[in-house]
């Protein structure tokens, strides 16, 4: 498994409650722009629309050896669910302060694949606590390192 991109930003600013692999539907310029890594999930989002998932707001830059027929770069980009699980996640985004977000995108059996998951906003104290918690931890491995 090859890890192209990570969100690193949604471990700060959410509340992780689930992760779900899911496919997506690329072009094939953009199969090699993401095997260039040239890929940017940090702002992406993604919304149920009529039974579908999409993926808005992701950037995979052009191939640069591409021909006109190349992709936009950030257009909206269908993944690929089975009807149950869409149905389940659903139900979960549709309380109030849940979305979905990416947290990686990586190849798996030469296939894209994107890790989503269902997450809920931290508030500012929550986000002090961990910045603590690290503070912490990274001070007990330092000391622990001298004996």
């Amino acid at each position: 498994m090859e890890i192209i991109a990570k969100n690193r930003k949604a471990f700060y600013q959410y509340e992780i409650l689930e992760k779900i692999e899911c496919g997506i539907v690329l072009t094939g310029t953009e199969v090699k722009s993401l095997r260039n890594k040239d890929v940017s999930i940090s702002e992406s989002f993604a919304q149920l629309d009529h039974g579908e998932a999409f993926l808005y707001e992701m950037h995979i830059g052009e191939y640069k050896q591409g021909n006109r027929q190349n992709h936009e770069p950030k257009r909206r980009r269908k993944l690929l669910f089975h009807k149950r699980e869409i149905s389940k996640i659903a139900g979960k985004v549709q309380q109030k302060g849940y979305t979905l977000i990416p947290l990686s995108i990586y190849f798996k059996n030469g296939l894209a694949k994107l890790e989503i998951a269902i997450v809920r906003g931290k508030s500012k104290f929550d986000k002090r606590e961990d910045i603590k918690k690290r503070t912490v931890e990274r001070e007990i491995r330092q000391v622990m390192k001298k004996f």
